[in-house]
């Protein structure tokens, strides 16, 4: 029967329901890959490149050769651990829906749908999987990933100085139905100097712009089957929810064709007293570890000021912690106002609503707002 090779709209598609076996070298799988996919190389990281070498110095048969004194061994071990998968999978999550016989499907790809997919592909159809290939590769699922930011999505754009709640409020916006991305989420980064305290290690820019898209496509996906699309899919009809970010979250990095759209986009600007917003603040990052906090300050104390920088130290050795955070939250304020306003028809964008303090119940009056302005 052999493998059936299937376009990436296909294979995503596909990718919901079965196991996505990512066969390029354990290197290439770590440093991004399909959301979800599962490593199962077919070289390692040394052994692609003794192959990828003989290829360019030598000739297609002989890295050919190479490669089949590697995959020999292998064979067993690959077949085995994919059974193992597929049972694991089964048993987790079931298989409501399929078909008894699909439950052997696999998907399975490669960088660009070449040798190394159509290797293992033989060896699991030869075994009795139904095995289906993605044209392209991962390059192909590259380039969907870069197109899907070029889409003419529509934003909300969550504004407001920091200790707003915006991520608290993005949070209950999602409960109450609304469209959300959560980029600070997605980049494990809170977007300060401080937004890696306490957090895990961020995903590379590859891999945060993966997981993204994804986010986003599964958001058209839901609208379209919810039927709230117009008649084309890409144009919605209320806006998905986002934190008016800087363009650069940690170290990694919002795609340019997407923070084009978010800067052209409305902003909800959360209108809160500094007084509010620093017991926000404190709240939030008083509990943090004390030497980290205070790296992080000696990190801005350029941008800071050197004066202000070691009084904020001060204070908080004394533990004072309020006072040293105010000082931080009136630079912040300087920096987010300035970013805020750096952006073309400000005017024409921005909507204050008016918050007493950082509650959930101000995702109430967000929307009523914003359906005020929709009519």
């Amino acid at each position: 029967m052999g493998a059936e090779k299937i376009n990436i709209e296909q294979f995503l598609e596909l990718a919901k329901d079965y196991p996505v076996l990512d066969v390029r070298s354990p290197g290439e799988y770590n440093h991004a890959h399909i959301p979800g996919a599962c490593s199962l190389p077919l070289f390692s990281d040394e052994e692609r490149k003794v192959v990828g070498t003989t290829y360019k110095q030598q000739s297609r048969e002989a890295a050919i050769k190479i490669g089949l004194d590697y995959f020999g061994p292998k064979m067993r071990k690959m077949v085995e651990e994919v059974q193992s998968l597929v049972f694991n999978r089964e048993s987790l999550v079931g298989i409501a829906g399929l078909k008894t016989n699909d439950s052997r499907l696999v998907l399975v790809h490669c960088w660009r749908g070449g040798m190394r997919s159509a290797a293992v592909s033989w060896l699991l159809d030869l075994y009795g999987f139904k095995v289906y290939t993605l044209i392209g590769g991962y390059k192909k699922y590259r380039n969907y990933v870069l197109d899907t930011f070029r889409l003419p999505l529509q934003f909300n754009m969550l504004g407001g100085y920091t200790g707003s709640g915006k991520t608290e409020l993005l949070k209950t916006l999602k409960e109450k139905g609304e469209s959300v991305i959560d980029l600070e989420d997605i980049a494990k980064h809170k977007g300060s100097a401080f937004g890696n305290i306490g957090m895990p290690e961020q995903p590379t820019q590859e891999m945060f712009e993966n997981i993204l898209a994804q986010s986003l496509q599964e958001i058209r996906r839901q609208r379209a089957e919810a039927g709230t699309t117009s008649s084309d899919p890409t144009l919605h009809t209320s806006g998905i929810w986002l934190e008016d970010e800087s363009q650069r979250i940690g170290h990694v990095n919002i795609p340019n064709d997407l923070w084009a759209n978010m800067r052209r986009s409305p902003v909800y600007f959360l209108d809160i007293s500094f007084e509010e917003r620093l017991k926000h603040i404190v709240q939030e990052y008083g509990g943090l570890d004390q030497e980290s906090v205070i790296s992080a300050i000696e990190r801005i104390s350029q941008k800071l000021g050197h004066l202000n920088a070691k009084t904020a130290i001060l204070l908080l050795k004394e533990g004072k912690i309020t006072e040293s955070f105010e000082i931080l939250l009136k630079y912040y304020d300087k920096f987010y106002f300035r970013s805020l306003h750096n952006r073309e028809g400000l005017n024409s964008l921005l909507h204050t609503v008016n918050c007493i303090s950082t509650t959930s119940e101000n995702a109430d009056e967000l929307l009523r707002q914003t359906k005020q302005l929709a009519q």
